[in-house]
């Protein structure tokens, strides 16, 4: 398990204002799937296997699914299905099941002991 914060999300209730808000204060690309409310943000140099400079973590911008819908980190783990067992065995618990993206690898998300929502990511 690498336990590398590899991705994060951060929502918006408006993704044009946001876009140009994280582009112009952060010169981040953002490059939004046509007919999705997500955009990718790449936040430095990045080649085929993602960022390809150390510091750098890539992710994206998300709809708001609700006013308390806060940004996220995304953790990688070798298994998400032991990491989920893991993390409910230490007082977590699940808050999306294992789901597949695309041909990419998996994602899920939890709760942690204090009440924060994380996601979870293995390659495939």
């Amino acid at each position: 398990m690498s336990g590398r914060v590899v991705h994060f999300e951060i929502p918006f209730s408006d993704g044009d204002r946001a876009r140009a808000f994280y582009a112009e204060a952060f010169g981040w690309q953002l490059n939004t799937d046509a007919g999705r409310a997500y955009s990718i943000a790449t936040t430095g140099p990045t080649g085929p296997d993602g960022p390809s400079e150390p510091g750098f973590v890539n992710g994206g911008l998300r709809r708001r699914e609700s006013p308390d819908d806060r940004p996220m980190v995304v953790i990688d783990v070798d298994d998400i299905d032991e990491a989920l067992v893991r993390i409910e065995s230490l007082g977590g618990a699940v808050v999306l099941a294992k789901q597949a993206v695309g041909d990419f690898g998996h994602t899920a998300y939890f709760k942690d002991v204090e009440g924060n929502i994380l996601g979870l990511w293995q390659d495939r």
